[in-house]
């Protein structure tokens, strides 16, 4: 095998091996030309470890992200729509209303949790707490916070903020979420095999507890599925972070190219940079881009670098713990990929 092709199989199997999870897949595609290595602590599923369904946690946010993207280079809307007007035709806002664009980019001034979430979730805390919380009560929920800041002054990581962008948009075009998603960017992506809920077909991916041993149920997210409700196979996930290395000739080339247009700089000397979808950090030879996600049972890696013609689609299946190697070792690859 020519040295170059051996190099990132070797690391590949070394974050396979550090990730310590009973299912691991780190996928690497470079110009075009993908590698994948998997293993894990547990015998191998029948299905084939990179033939699985993982579930991306909050990495859906990308998804989400890029359809409200896709939204606005279509001019569906223009994303400065208040939320509360999109739930709530007659109902008037306020002088300092939180719009889509707020709720995307974290600066909604919505907590990361609707405050009544703990007490409705806390008998399925351990098992399905999102599942006992549907869309329904997310919408009530908005309608009755108070943002703790004025929208648009500060930044504040919100599932419940892209939760309530997700119905918000679907009440605007009266079209269900899933649905949205499904036109938008599963088919014009080519993304088969990508669900937004567990199939029960053999290929979804079964997590584990931190003990990684101990199985979980497959993920519900409840009426928090614009925040983390997508599932993929690794191909899946690189073919998506390939269209964002490669937009051109995409049906999403509009919306592509602006996922990865920043939105937003916070911090000592604006360090942190955020896009619709995706965190940005710097490199030596450009901006790398990337997102992770969690939920009961899992882990997810989404990054790509355009300098590097780099996307990488980390997956495990073991909850988030102490010192867990998971990212670190994910971000670092791709970081490493100069």
């Amino acid at each position: 095998m020519d040295p170059d092709r051996r190099e990132p199989s070797r690391r590949l199997d070394a974050a396979v091996e550090a990730a310590d999870a009973p299912d691991a897949v780190f996928a690497l595609s470079r110009h075009g030309h993908r590698v994948v290595r998997h293993g894990g602590t547990a015998p191998p599923p029948p299905a084939g470890r990179e033939e699985l369904r993982y579930e991306i946690g909050s990495a859906t946010k990308t998804f989400t992200g890029l359809l409200l993207a896709d939204l606005i280079e279509r001019s569906v809307l223009t994303g400065g729509e208040t939320a509360a007007a999109c739930l709530d035709g007659d109902r008037r806002p306020g002088p300092h209303p939180v719009t889509l664009t707020h709720l995307i980019t974290h600066t909604s001034g919505l907590p990361a949790l609707p405050r009544d979430f703990p007490l409705r979730a806390l008998p399925a805390w351990r098992t399905n707490p999102y599942g006992r919380y549907p869309a329904e009560r997310v919408v009530e929920a908005f309608r009755r916070q108070r943002p703790r800041h004025r929208p648009g002054t500060r930044w504040h990581y919100s599932n419940f903020g892209v939760a309530v962008l997700g119905h918000a948009v679907a009440a605007l075009t009266a079209t269900p979420w899933e649905d949205l998603v499904a036109g938008h960017l599963l088919g014009p992506l080519g993304l088969t095999d990508t669900a937004l809920a567990a199939r029960g077909d053999g290929r979804d991916a079964t997590g584990h507890g931190k003990d990684g041993h101990t199985p979980v149920p497959a993920f519900d997210a409840g009426g928090f599925q614009p925040a983390g409700a997508v599932r993929a196979t690794p191909h899946d996930l690189l073919t998506f972070l390939e269209a964002h290395l490669g937009p051109e000739g995409s049906p999403l080339a509009g919306a592509l190219t602006a996922a990865r247009t920043p939105v937003l700089r916070r911090g000592l000397g604006h360090r942190h940079v955020h896009t619709v979808a995706w965190f940005r950090h710097p490199t030596d030879g450009g901006p790398m881009y990337f997102h992770s996600g969690a939920t009961l049972g899992q882990q997810a890696f989404l990054g790509f670098r355009p300098d590097t013609g780099t996307a990488l689609a980390a997956l495990c299946t073991r909850r988030f713990r102490a010192r867990d190697p998971f990212v670190a070792t994910a971000y670092g690859l791709l970081w490493e990929d100069g």
